[in-house]
């Protein structure tokens, strides 16, 4: 059985009680501020308090269960001592865990069964009935891969370099990766490096991308010299994968409504070298107004539920409910047919999601089909977590006369 110390103990407790119980604390940001508080600790002892952090949040209702009672700030210890009894990791004999019996934790392991599907792939019980509601017979598929952990998969920035090129450049600095058949732009790490501290990423040689979100760029398909507006660009991303296919030649207008959010992208552009993007903060419509019939490729990557990509953001199910899932369907609705008019006649958009739902995926673009005549739908795929990568759906439609 592994061995956990004390100290990491004391920090796991400290992150999964932020990432619970404080408002706005989201569990990628909660783990990257402790462990750049606690430099002394290993590569090997981050690696764990990372990994035991996450599949805490990934399995809390699992762990419940074996507790017999729901997570509260009074009980950390013993959701973290279930997961050790659960996963075999050892901790001093459990004699930091006084006081807490393990006998009733014991005997609901030694039995290996849970009684309903919600518990078995730790759902909240909403999610895990809408899942079996819109997926059908597949969803224990999707349920199940939800749970494993993403792969670290980068995206070449080909402005600068190639996906070889890259692979050898990061061998040299002792990360062993490797190119993706059918993704042309991505490189895949062979296990979890902290890749923000090599060289080849401070000179701008590749952004953390999953292999699913590099489909998109690619379905956009942008030429040189057009005019693409991203409507939902974010930290860019999506923005910086289209400036590299369009080799810097054309223009990139990035839009959000957050501006911490642009003046990121902006940062990130530099450092990629990415000279054709212009960003603009929507702080009215007059902004959407102003681009009307402009665009000769749109991109909405809307906002949306992230249940596709919760292997690498466990806490966002149990950080929403039905209740945002019908607000963000709304919000889509109107993101589509406000922003839509942004595409000239003859112009192709994308509508994307980091969903798997298909009340906010294919149902949307149904719906916006038929109020908008005019537009037809060229292709549209819906990117599962069971093929090992990151949950994504992306419609292609075009703006006819």
């Amino acid at each position: 059985m592994e061995l956990i110390h004390r100290n990491l103990l004391i920090g796991i407790h400290t992150a999964l009680s932020e990432t619970f119980f404080e408002k706005n604390k989201y569990a990628d940001k909660v783990i990257e501020r402790l462990l750049k508080a606690n430099k002394k600790w290993g590569s090997q002892d981050r690696a764990v308090v990372s990994e035991i952090f996450y599949n805490i949040i990934r399995w809390k209702k699992r762990l419940e269960y074996y507790m017999g009672e729901g997570v509260k700030p009074s009980n950390l210890y013993k959701l973290i001592l279930a997961y050790l009894l659960w996963s075999k990791t050892h901790y001093k004999k459990f004699d930091e865990f006084s006081g807490i019996k393990i006998s009733d934790i014991l005997r609901k392991l030694e039995k290996n069964t849970v009684p309903t599907k919600a518990i078995e792939y730790s759902l909240p019980e909403w999610l895990a009935e809408t899942l079996q509601n819109q997926l059908g017979n597949s969803w224990e598929r999707e349920a199940k891969a939800l749970n494993e952990q993403a792969p670290t998969v980068l995206r070449t920035n080909t402005l600068k370099t190639s996906p070889q090129n890259l692979v050898s450049i990061l061998a040299d600095e002792g990360v062993k990766a490797f190119t993706l058949k059918n993704h042309p732009d991505a490189v895949q790490l062979e296990e979890k490096k902290n890749v923000f501290l090599t060289s080849a990423f401070k000179n701008g040689l590749f952004e953390v991308q999953d292999a699913s979100s590099q489909t998109i760029a690619h379905l956009l398909n942008p030429k040189e010299g057009e005019r693409i507006i991203d409507a939902c660009a974010g930290a860019g991303g999506k923005t910086l994968h289209i400036s590299a296919l369009m080799k810097n030649k054309g223009q990139i207008i990035a839009l959000d409504i957050f501006d911490w959010k642009l003046a990121e992208l902006k940062r990130r552009a530099k450092r990629a070298g990415a000279h054709n993007i212009e960003t603009r903060l929507i702080s009215d419509n007059k902004v959407i107004k102003r681009l009307h019939n402009t665009a000769d490729k749109l991109l909405i990557d809307a906002p949306c539920s992230g249940l596709g990509v919760l292997k690498r953001n466990p806490d966002t199910k149990w950080k929403i409910d039905l209740d945002f899932i019908n607000r963000i369907q709304n919000e889509q609705k109107q993101i589509l047919h406000q922003y839509s008019k942004m595409l000239k006649v003859g112009g192709q958009m994308i509508y994307a999601t980091c969903s798997i739902l298909p009340s906010e995926n294919n149902q949307q673009v149904e719906l916006f089909l038929q109020n908008n005549p005019n537009f037809s739908l060229l292709s549209n795929q819906t990117l599962f977590p069971s093929s090992g990568y990151d949950g994504f759906y992306m419609a292609l439609l075009q703006r006819n006369e």
